[in-house]
């Protein structure tokens, strides 16, 4: 009987070689190399022939002749996690949800599965912890839903419970702790990461129930094992924030089934997650009245606009190559900023260290809160505090120009709810009449930055 041959495969490219090499002669990544078993052809040819007489013969079908399907959702039972899914789940979905270690990633798997399980069957694989232990986690979060627990590693004989019960939701927690029996390499491994994510993505579709699996990151933040593993699930979730910040977010990296700009807030308390349904309110509720280096903004994610409070520090610096430091935001999006600030607004920050923040721990990228960092910068250095009825929006260009953004209104209208009186924006914008009619705020059009800092301060 001919043995598993081991190669080498590039966690983040997928590069092959028959040997170890501490750099990856393909995509220039250092110590991404890992062991790989690779089984003989003639048991990789068995699987295959196996796999094929189960699913038959398909024939090709024209797009008009091809039946409707109806994408039924099913409610998870929690607001923000339906909202980032894109409305629900769905029958025989493929989920992979990722974060770093005790971000919240089990305690939402199992929330969720207790709210479906009020209605539905669930089951709940947990390769890390003991069955007692998933009973006194469900009862110190206070779930009521009765969830069928099963503590197994062995994936083969989890499939035999999975047949038996016929859930609609399987729950795995984590792929990095569990194994099949026949493939030659241990728990973890790329070839067993591989081979269990592709049996439980072949659960999924042919017995239609919803799968989630529970994954782990990398040091580097990235989620662990080959990227092959985003590519053959359905959803990508990642849930993300500091450990010592009370609010988490919840991203959609990839979705078959929605939207991948919308977003989930929620707050970690001592009986578990709960949903922030208005986040803004929660990111500027502690905002000082006449704070320095403070500007509010908002910035839409997906179809969700959310205020924010850009805080920015500058003092004076004692080293020869001055900090720059970025919590929040883009840190090269700053070093624009500032160059920006130093050339049109000659505001000197060359030999000033620079921290900026956004409060809350809310990470954003998108361009319409430039504008706002710009601000907060300028108030930081100059020492004076901006109005607390101020929102800041806009982009700004390398020449100084303050650039139009979308969905103005939205920003608007989610300023005004919270209390905000005036607001400086693009002057490009204010060319829509849609933005002027009715507008619950006092609107200030700049087309540059030197318009803004004047009128601001």
């Amino acid at each position: 009987m001919s043995k598993d041959k081991t190669i080498y495969v590039c966690d983040n490219c997928g590069y092959r070689t028959i040997k170890w090499l501490g750099k990856c002669p393909a995509c220039g990544e250092w110590n991404t190399l890992k062991e790989n078993n690779v089984a003989p052809k003639t048991a990789v040819a068995e699987k295959n022939l196996a796999r094929s007489q189960t699913k038959g013969a398909n024939k090709a079908l024209t797009l008009s002749s091809i039946a409707d399907l109806s994408e039924e959702r099913k409610d998870s039972g929690i607001s923000e996690l339906n909202r980032v899914l894109g409305g629900g789940l769905v029958l025989g979905e493929l989920i992979l949800l990722s974060g770093d270690p005790g971000i919240g990633k089990s305690t939402l798997a199992l929330q969720m599965a207790a709210e479906i399980a009020k209605k539905e069957r669930v089951v709940y694989i947990s390769g890390e912890e003991s069955a007692g232990q998933i009973k006194m986690r469900a009862a110190r979060l206070g779930l009521k839903g009765d969830i069928y627990v099963l503590a197994q590693n062995d994936l083969s004989k989890a499939e035999e419970e999975l047949k038996a019960l016929k859930p609609s939701l399987a729950i795995v927690d984590s792929i990095q702790t569990v194994y099949l029996p026949q493939v030659n390499a241990s728990p973890g491994s790329i070839t067993q990461l591989k081979e269990c994510t592709e049996r439980l993505m072949f659960w999924a579709k042919d017995w239609n129930i919803t799968t989630v699996i529970v994954g782990h990151v990398t040091k580097e933040g990235n989620v662990a094992g080959p990227k092959m593993l985003e590519h053959m699930v359905d959803c990508v979730l990642f849930f993300e924030g500091e450990r010592h910040y009370q609010y988490r977010t919840l991203r959609a990296l990839k979705n078959r089934f929605g939207s991948t700009d919308e977003i989930g807030i929620f707050a970690m308390e001592e009986d578990g997650l709960k949903e922030v349904l208005n986040p803004s309110q929660v990111f500027i509720s502690e905002r000082s009245e006449q704070a320095v280096g403070s500007a509010i903004t908002a910035s839409l994610e997906g179809t969700r606009p959310i205020l924010v409070e850009m805080q920015a520090l500058t003092i004076p610096s004692f080293y020869a190559q001055p900090r720059r430091t970025a919590s929040g935001v883009d840190f090269n999006r700053l070093l624009i900023i500032l160059a920006v600030l130093e050339k049109y607004a000659g505001v000197k920050l060359s030999n000033q260290d620079v921290f900026v923040n956004i409060a809350g721990g809310l990470k954003i990228d998108e361009p319409a809160v430039d504008l706002a960092l710009l601000v907060a910068l300028a108030s930081g250095y100059n020492n004076q505090a901006l109005d607390s009825d101020w929102l800041i929006l806009g982009e700004v260009g390398l020449s100084g120009e303050v650039r139009r953004i979308n969905h103005l209104k939205k920003r608007l209208n989610e300023g005004a709810k919270l209390g905000l009186k005036k607001a400086v924006v693009p002057k490009s914008n204010l060319e829509d009449k849609n933005i002027l009619s009715d507008c619950p705020l006092k609107l200030h059009g700049v087309s540059n930055i030197a318009q803004a800092l004047k009128i601001l301060f």
